[in-house]
């Protein structure tokens, strides 16, 4: 349970890192004014920007729900094929999305991807609750 609770994770990291590059990029270059990120108000940052701030708030969001299943699957030793693919497959949704809203960003295609995560996030917890 725990390496795609760390796949996630990594996946965080990655647009995290990305993002934090990308706001350096744009106040060193003058796109941005550095004092814009003082209190995140002013000129609108360029929208790769917009789209990677938004991408890393939506890894902080459902997500949580899926490291508290995690969790209880490893604390409670329930870990075995039903949560184990229910969790990788999550994890897969969510990189599904991140790749889609920080590419081509299609919002139905990035809708999807988001719905299917969250049907998946909302299977984990019910065969959670069968569970214990």
């Amino acid at each position: 349970m725990i390496y795609p609770m760390f796949a996630l994770v990594l996946l965080t990291f990655f647009v995290g890192v990305r993002l934090g590059a990308c706001r350096f990029a744009n106040a060193r270059s003058g796109r941005v004014k550095g004092s814009y990120y003082r209190l995140m108000q002013g000129d609108a940052p360029p929208d790769s920007e917009l789209k990677l701030a938004r991408n890393f708030s939506n890894l902080f969001e459902a997500p949580v729900l899926f490291y508290v299943f995690g969790a209880i699957v490893i604390a409670k030793n329930l870990a075995g094929p039903v949560p184990l693919g229910l969790a990788w497959c999550y994890v897969a949704a969510r990189v599904a999305h991140s790749a889609i809203h920080l590419s081509y960003n299609h919002p139905i295609h990035r809708f999807l991807a988001f719905l299917a995560s969250n049907i998946l996030l909302l299977a984990m917890w019910g065969w959670l609750a069968v569970a214990l």
